[in-house]
């Protein structure tokens, strides 16, 4: 696999895991905060949308209003990876998936984040269909919009009601729900949206990708009632998202801003042939920095934690995502391994009941990662470590694919 130069993507300053107060911070109109105390008041204790990562004090609140979410869906599965087409996969990457996955519902989703290669895609028909709520993982496309619109910085204090403050490390740390609909409505409709289609939502992230489906985003804000654009940034409410979307976004923080098509080889030839498709490339380089710090801080002691259960070696970052719609619930975990060697970027998702969650699949991330690294991934020159071919020398494509 690829060294490239990655200084700003990969950089996470230890300092600003407790940042210093500054003067600058998000306000909100009076005619905002009316409205946000009129849905408020007006929002039924039986949503069917989890809050992000707080499922469980969320279900025992519910407990106290003799409501209990019913779920429809298996978090378990057998035969998941019957109809895989593998002969272009990375044999190391794929076991390991395999491996770290188990019997859970779900997918995993690994890409050489210097080409836009899949390493390997487990359980292919989840992960090439129309997708699912993205919950909050949709926060790192909204973070990016703010970072790049200078509606805050990494240490920008929000107000969260009464005298509570936090930052952008924090809030995507601990995965803040509040945080990100202040800035939403700070944003607006519009710029949440343009940035998110840049990003690659509600496109085809593959390159003749064999049945990959389109997720969506919408045209234009969702109703009051749903929450609107705050909902919207804050776990993605009225989105679909799929696997490879969020694969492919992960892959540009990750490198630094190159948006590749990501391609899936399916025999021996398309390896030894491939060649790098760049969609686009995104001025995201300068931001990436102030992102990185709260995508380290959510594994290292925030909502992803669990990835440290079995993976403690290599510095991982990434952002989970709960949440529930219609009788399934959904369990998001996208990162990638902030290394020289062996650099991965790896998507989990998982649907189900009550044990799928965001941290579920972070824990599954995590035993990937050990299962990587008890096979040298991150030493060059062994098994399983795959050069990509040199970035210069790859072909941008510059018109979206049909």
């Amino acid at each position: 696999m690829l060294l490239e130069a990655s200084g700003s993507a990969a950089s996470v300053n230890p300092s600003a895991l407790t940042p210093p107060h500054k003067k600058t911070r998000v306000t909100e109109s009076q005619h905002a905060k009316k409205r946000m105390r009129t849905l408020a008041h007006s929002r039924a204790p039986h949503s069917a949308t989890a809050s992000a990562h707080s499922a469980a004090a969320h279900y025992s609140s519910r407990s106290r209003h003799h409501y209990y979410e019913r779920f429809h869906t298996s978090s378990f599965a057998s035969d998941i990876t019957e109809g895989d087409v593998t002969a272009g996969e990375d044999p190391v990457v794929r076991q390991a998936a395999i491996d770290a996955l188990g019997n859970m519902n779900g997918t995993v989703v690994a890409i050489e984040p210097t080409s836009g290669r899949v390493l390997a895609m487990v359980n292919q028909r989840l992960a090439l269909s129309s997708g699912a709520q993205p919950c909050s993982t949709i926060k790192l496309s909204v973070a990016l919009a703010a970072l790049s619109e200078g509606v805050i910085d990494e240490q920008t204090p929000v107000s969260l009601g009464g005298r509570s403050r936090m930052n952008l490390t924090e809030a995507l740390a601990h995965s803040n729900n509040a945080y990100f609909e202040a800035v939403g409505r700070k944003l607006g409709f519009e710029k949440v949206q343009y940035y998110a289609h840049q990003f690659g939502l509600g496109e085809l992230a593959g390159y003749h990708i064999p049945f990959e489906q389109l997720g969506t985003y919408p045209e234009e804000e969702i109703p009051a009632k749903l929450g609107g654009v705050s909902k919207m940034c804050s776990f993605g409410e009225g989105i679909s998202m799929t696997p490879l979307q969020l694969g492919a976004l992960v892959t540009a923080i990750s490198n630094g801003g190159t948006l590749y098509y990501l391609q899936h080889p399916t025999t021996p030839e398309a390896v030894a042939n491939f060649q790098p498709r760049i969609k686009r490339h995104l001025d995201i380089e300068p931001v990436i920095p102030e992102l990185s710090d709260g995508m380290a801080g959510a594994v290292e002691y925030g909502t992803a934690r669990s990835v440290r259960l079995n993976f403690n070696e290599e510095s991982i970052l990434g952002k989970t995502g709960t949440c529930s719609h219609a009788g399934t619930r959904f369990g998001w975990f996208a990162s990638y391994a902030n290394t020289d060697i062996g650099r991965i970027v790896t998507v989990v998702f998982l649907q189900g009941g009550r044990p799928t969650f965001g941290p579920k699949a972070a824990e599954i991330a995590g035993r990937m990662y050990r299962n990587l690294y008890d096979h040298n991934f991150f030493v060059a020159g062994t098994a399983g470590f795959t050069p990509a071919e040199p970035v210069q020398k790859a072909s941008s494509v510059t018109q979206q694919q049909q």
